[in-house]
Order: C-alpha cells, then structure tokens, then sequence
C-alpha cells in the first residue's frame, strides 16, 4: 500500500488534531526548504530518519541501446536520498 500526499495529510492531521489545511502547508514547507537546501549544495538531515543530499555525476561515455554508437553524456546533478537508522529498524 502506498500513500499518497493527501492521505499522509489526513493522517498526520488525525494525529495532532491539527487542520489538513495546516498539515498541509507544514508539508509545503518542509519540502520548500528542502529543495531550497539541496539545490543550493547543502544537506538536509532529520536524525535517524532521512537524509537529503545533492550529488554531482561525472560527464561519462556511455552507450545507445538501439544503435550500439557511443555517445557523450553530460555531467550532471542529482539528488541522493538515505534511510536513517530509526526508519531502516522500522521495517526490519
């Protein structure tokens, strides 16, 4: 089962007797700063739980699968995305 944004708002707002409207712009929050964070190279860290970091990949030869011809890809950024301890013990 996956949940998607609405119903992790109701949840959360089920469980702290707070509005959906205000979950919801909580969580707006949350990933504004993260995205504002990470874009600027910095890294977001909620301990034991996950971890928000951008990474740079290498400009690299790689293949086209149709054809077999070499091509060129560019260097470019990405973002990588840790469990933290307490989450990774949770699903155990």
């Amino acid at each position: 089962m996956a949940l998607n944004k609405s119903e992790v708002v109701a949840a959360v707002a089920a469980h702290t007797n707070l509005s959906q409207a205000n979950v919801n712009g909580v969580i707006d929050a949350l990933f504004a700063v993260v995205s504002a964070e990470v874009a600027k190279g910095g890294k977001v860290t909620i301990p034991g739980f996950i971890s928000f970091e951008r990474t740079n990949r290498a400009a690299r030869t790689g293949r086209n699968p149709q054809t077999g011809a070499t091509i060129q890809i560019a260097a470019s950024k990405s973002v990588k995305v840790s469990a933290g301890s307490k989450l990774k013990a949770a699903v155990k």
